[in-house]
């Protein structure tokens, strides 16, 4: 295992705890997101699942079911009191993706590279510009408004145009991002 991976892996499950609750109510969805069929788009305003697009402020319960319907349904969730941005409601699909909620909204995404165990990465979701994990640095320096994240204790993270960050390791993507994150720095 990687060793960023292993630290945001270690933290990630020092995080987790039991989460629950009631399917919410509908948010706003996010025409502007690229909609593909059987597809996951994943933008710096929110995503797309299938035929729907959601931007960050949309209820969990409908993003979840669009989810859901391309990804399969979840695979775990949790609840993390300690974020600094407050308490912060996860659910894990398999093929790496994390979905970010606080107090029933979608504020967040987290895509991963599969952790020792997990399903491999999922090869229908995609940056709504087509970038996925695994990508080339060379590939990810080239994109608008690239930067690295100077003296992240997280490792070698970097951000870009549109409000995506994530992580490279071994030349590679590793981790894409965008919204409110639980990240212990």
């Amino acid at each position: 295992m990687r060793p960023m991976r292993f630290a945001l892996s270690a933290a990630a499950l020092l995080a987790l705890a039991a989460c629950g609750g009631e399917p919410d109510e509908p948010g706003e969805e996010a025409p502007s997101a690229q909609v593909v069929a059987d597809a996951v788009r994943l933008t710096g305003e929110g995503l797309s699942a299938g035929g729907e697009a959601f931007y960050f402020n949309a209820g969990r319960g409908e993003v979840e079911t669009a989810l859901a319907k391309v990804l399969g349904e979840p695979n775990r969730g949790a609840t993390n009191t300690e974020c600094g941005a407050g308490p912060i409601d996860f659910t894990d699909f398999d093929g790496g993706l994390t979905l970010n909620f606080q107090d029933g909204a979608l504020v967040g995404w987290n895509w991963h590279l599969p952790y020792e165990g997990d399903a491999p990465t999922a090869e229908n979701v995609a940056l709504a510009s087509g970038e996925t994990l695994g990508a080339s640095r060379a590939s990810i320096e080239g994109r608008e408004g690239f930067a690295l994240v100077e003296d992240s204790t997280l490792g070698e993270e970097f951000t870009l145009a549109g409000g995506i960050g994530g992580f490279i390791e071994e030349d590679e993507v590793a981790m894409l991002y965008a919204g409110t994150q639980c990240f212990f720095r």
